[in-house]
């Protein structure tokens, strides 16, 4: 199978890419550099230049593809909504293309204020709509092109897709720790955050291909559905060697910066349906292994 790939060299996507390769699917990622294009090149993947914002590019990748993996997301914590423009325009640009073909559309969303305080399903629907929320009501848009003949399969990663190398939340958490010498939870640090391991996530969306998972499917990449925000402190405490303490709700935004919004938010999450229907066998290292073995503090 032909398979584009947005955001091919990132955290999710390098080991997205790795196992579609190993898989023997023929991939195409897209590159906004010459580091970028390297890497892939290297693994022997193909290289189609671009970025988000090359909505022509991003149709002519998915014209040429059996299959359409998104993945790639701007993150831009400072600039929102041009980053909720941004994955609207992509999907919708890759929708279109793909319309009426029956084609396979694999789109990354995210477990982070889905059911804030209780256990999220694949059953449960996202509550963004419009470019205005949050990632663009992507999620949503996408599913729409599910009526219109493209094999949307919508996955939902957990707020902590973790692993050596990490540059998302766990590693603010423990710059957090050692810049305020302590590791901090907020509250009585009861709220859940559901975490899964970059392989088994990379793993889920071939699956999600290889398994021919039905257009308006939604999955859910979570290998542990809830691990309490206090025993996330307590590990980072143990690998830093730092005390570990409650902060307040009203003092968590100073405390922990732009982290605070979802380090305060219970994300939990099952995987129930997704396991049952793709096989997918979680293989990783749990997230509390991870921050044993040292990876995250050197």
């Amino acid at each position: 199978m032909r398979v584009f790939v947005t955001g091919a060299t990132g955290w999710i996507g390098s080991a997205t890419v790795d196992h579609l390769l190993a898989a023997g699917h023929e991939v195409t990622g897209l590159a906004r550099s010459d580091a970028s294009a390297a890497a892939l090149t290297a693994k022997g993947a193909g290289v189609r230049r671009g970025d988000l914002d090359d909505l022509a590019g991003l149709r002519a990748g998915a014209a040429g593809a059996d299959a359409v993996v998104h993945l790639a997301n701007k993150h831009d914590f400072a600039d929102p909504a041009a980053t909720n423009k941004a994955e609207r325009g992509a999907v919708e640009a890759i929708g279109e293309e793909l319309a009426g073909s029956g084609r396979p559309f694999v789109v990354a969303a995210g477990l982070a204020f889905l059911t804030p305080g209780e256990l999220a399903t694949e059953q449960d629907r996202s509550p963004f709509h419009g470019p205005d929320t949050m990632r663009g009501g992507s999620e949503n848009l996408a599913l729409e092109y599910a009526g219109r003949g493209v094999g949307t399969v919508i996955t939902r990663f957990a707020p902590t897709t973790h692993g050596a190398g990490d540059t998302g939340f766990m590693a603010g958490l423990v710059a957090t720790a050692r810049a305020k010498g302590v590791s901090g939870y907020i509250g009585d640090g009861a709220h859940r955050w559901a975490a899964v391991h970059r392989e088994d996530a990379g793993r889920l969306v071939r699956l999600a291909l290889d398994k021919g998972v039905p257009g308006g499917t939604v999955l859910h990449a979570a290998a542990e559905s809830g691990i309490p925000t206090r025993a996330i402190a307590e590990a980072i405490g143990a690998g830093l060697g730092l005390p570990v303490v409650s902060v307040p709700a009203d003092e968590a935004p100073a405390h922990f910066g732009w982290l605070h919004r979802f380090f305060a938010t219970d994300m939990a999450a099952a995987s129930d349906a997704t396991r049952a229907l793709t096989g997918w066998t979680p293989q990783g290292p749990t997230l509390t292994e991870d921050l044993a073995s040292g990876a995250y503090y050197r």
